[in-house]
């Protein structure tokens, strides 16, 4: 389980309706009804990753997010999670919108494009970024429309979308600077510092 995993748990309350959105093997949905029991639902394109998630007990259906979630009517769900695809559709707006539409809130994480390793790798080597949160390379990424804190925080802004919880997560951090020091500088400049963002969002 990722960082964001982990962390997303702070945000869901205790037996509460979620949908998992781009669930995978539905690592999270599971830990979430074990902690928490939470009663929800997986989407999720993958055929294998669909059958990891149903032998676990998952309640896990067969979707391409780009197709929207008009099958869920709306407040159909308390919470509606989608960790690191928010980059990989085709209309994040379109979907975002969606989102808030089936549930009242929702947790959005995603690779910051403006991380500042991102930046020097593009900048002296002049090619597309490659990281353990980007791992792919230009040509057979699945990630369509990165985006830095900043853009989101513009694209909500735009949508009249609230933002209530921001978490500037440096995921693959460097051992040696402690860890204090880490998270104060992280706090401080989160588009630069920060490798992944965590938002939690609310219809304005």
């Amino acid at each position: 389980m990722n960082i964001d995993h982990k962390l997303t748990e702070k945000w869901i309350k205790p037996n509460s309706k979620i949908l998992d959105l781009g669930c995978g093997d539905g690592t999270l949905l599971a830990h979430l009804q074990e902690h928490l029991g939470v009663f929800g639902y997986g989407l999720e394109i993958d055929p294998d990753k669909i059958n990891e998630g149903i032998a676990k007990g998952l309640n896990i259906i067969e979707q391409d997010l780009n197709d929207g979630l008009a099958r869920f009517a709306d407040d159909s769900f308390d919470t509606v999670v989608m960790t690191r695809a928010l980059q990989a559709v085709k209309h994040p707006k379109t979907l975002l919108n969606d989102m808030l539409r089936v549930a009242k809130f929702a947790i959005v994480t995603f690779p910051n494009f403006a991380y500042w390793q991102n930046r020097i790798y593009l900048g002296i080597k002049g090619i597309m970024p490659i990281s353990e949160t980007l791992p792919h390379q230009w040509y057979n990424t699945p990630n369509i429309h990165l985006c830095t804190f900043k853009d989101f925080e513009r694209l909500c802004h735009d949508n009249n979308i609230r933002i209530l919880d921001t978490i500037a997560l440096w995921d693959n951090p460097n051992p040696k600077i402690p860890t204090f020091i880490r998270n104060q500088a992280v706090k401080a400049a989160p588009n630069l510092l920060a490798d992944v963002a965590m938002y939690r969002i609310v219809r304005g």
